[in-house]
């Protein structure tokens, strides 16, 4: 689990599928890793985080979860 801002983003890893959605919607806060699963970049950017949402929304795995405190 990555926090960023205000936010708590966790992606399980076994379940992630590699589709690039995430990083493709949202490149501030997601990029793929070397094994081609989707990570949290850490980041203090103050970046709209409406993407972050949005990642969630269109990940086909519903891999990405998001607490936000």
């Amino acid at each position: 689990m990555i926090i960023v801002s205000d936010m708590k983003i966790k992606i399980d890893q076994e379940a992630c599928i590699g589709c690039g959605s995430c990083q493709a919607i949202c490149p501030d806060f997601f990029e793929m890793n070397e094994e081609n699963k989707a990570e949290v970049k850490k980041t203090d950017s103050g970046a709209n985080d409406d993407c972050v949402q949005e990642a969630v929304e269109i990940c086909p795995v519903d891999v990405i979860k998001v607490d936000k405190s």
